[in-house]
């Protein structure tokens, strides 16, 4: 398995989209057995995906990533880890051990979901936030 994290000084680096650096490891057996840092060169979101696919990568661990990176590394098959902190090593082995703390939701703050919710086009509640029309 080839596991990749957005990496910088030895943490999991919180943009997928302005990664400079991934880490890459090479696990058998749940455990791992090569790695190594790898620089995008100055590439950044979407040649990223193309970036991993092109190192075999099954795998990535990282901050917060937005909607487009997510199905350009669906796509590629790639599993995503998106909303870990911390450090890269200890997220990869926790990962291998299947007791990683990720969250499958999180996003880059500046990036907005499509289909996302628009207050002005219902006349309920907004979930305690005031939204000006009702």
């Amino acid at each position: 398995m080839i596991i990749a994290v957005t990496y910088e000084d030895g943490q999991v680096f919180q943009h997928f989209g302005h990664s400079e650096y991934f880490k890459i490891y090479e696990a058998e057996d749940g455990r791992i057995v090569k790695e190594e840092v790898y620089s995008t060169n100055g590439q950044g979101h979407g040649a990223l995906a193309d970036f991993l696919h092109e190192y075999s990568v099954d795998a990535l661990i990282c901050g917060g990533i937005g909607g487009g990176a997510r199905n350009a590394l669906a796509e590629m098959g790639i599993e995503l880890y998106p909303g870990v902190s911390g450090k890269a090593d200890d997220a990869v082995e926790a990962l291998l051990k299947g007791n990683l703390a990720y969250n499958p939701d999180t996003v880059c703050a500046h990036h907005h979901q499509e289909g996302g919710h628009d207050c002005g086009n219902h006349d309920h509640g907004c979930g305690g936030h005031s939204c000006g029309s009702h």
